[in-house]
């Protein structure tokens, strides 16, 4: 089973619902025929790359909402966290352009660390409230997963890895995703939002079950062996 995951660093939901697949995957004892792929997908493509405001600003600008509303939507998405086990410090992250981050994340995935790095990234923003386009920033996160300075320098001072984050976000828009986070199942099945851990496991066992079946019902036909033909 593969399951591709589009998200974006700054979406509070996206952390929220990768935590619940974790959490729901634990549950499942075929849980290694599984495979998880994150994929990119920016919020805000023409975000600046210095922040440029509070995040109760930007939400009440963006919701229209009061002062009191936004903070109402604020501590509702931390008490979610908290809820799966996540500190959130969402009323003091600080909003900045994450394709540097997305872009990390691609050379990481190249060096079989792309969950590692995405964990910190995301722990960074959210706890940490750290601006994932400053480059030391995204320095001192790639060290803990074994990522030298030289190597995110080289990538964050070129485009490498641009192309393959549009094409993901192509992929979206082709697929008709427009929120995230949004799980793919074997580009077959799909669905969207932070949904708590025991729909997931649910979800994902069904799955499992119908392509064994499928699996079995393939299997069925006429076939040699060792010992004979069945017919």
């Amino acid at each position: 089973m593969k399951i591709e995951i589009w998200s974006d660093y700054a979406c509070p939901y996206c952390y929220i619902g990768k935590r619940n697949l974790e959490m729901a995957m634990k549950g499942i004892t075929d849980k290694e025929f599984i495979e998880v792929v994150m994929k990119s997908f920016e919020l805000d493509a023409t975000a600046s790359s210095q922040v440029t405001g509070t995040t109760p600003e930007r939400i009440a600008r963006k919701y229209g909402y009061t002062s009191k509303q936004t903070m109402q939507m604020i501590e509702s998405v931390t008490e979610a966290a908290k809820n799966v086990g996540l500190v959130f410090r969402y009323d003091t992250t600080r909003y900045t352009n994450m394709m540097n981050a997305h872009r990390l994340t691609k050379y990481a995935e190249g060096r079989g660390k792309g969950h590692e790095i995405s964990e910190k990234l995301f722990h960074a923003y959210f706890n940490e409230n750290k601006e994932l386009s400053d480059p030391q920033v995204l320095i001192g996160i790639a060290s803990k997963v074994g990522i030298s300075e030289f190597e995110v320098r080289e990538v964050i001072e070129s485009d490498q890895y641009a192309l393959e984050v549009r094409q993901d976000e192509k992929d979206a828009a082709h697929l008709e995703i427009h929120s995230v986070p949004y799980f793919l199942v074997n580009r077959k099945y799909a669905f969207s939002g932070a949904q708590p851990s025991g729909y997931i496991k649910e979800t994902l066992l069904n799955i499992l079950d119908e392509e064994k079946e499928q699996l079995e019902v393939l299997n069925s036909g006429m076939t040699c062996g060792p010992d004979g033909c069945k017919i």
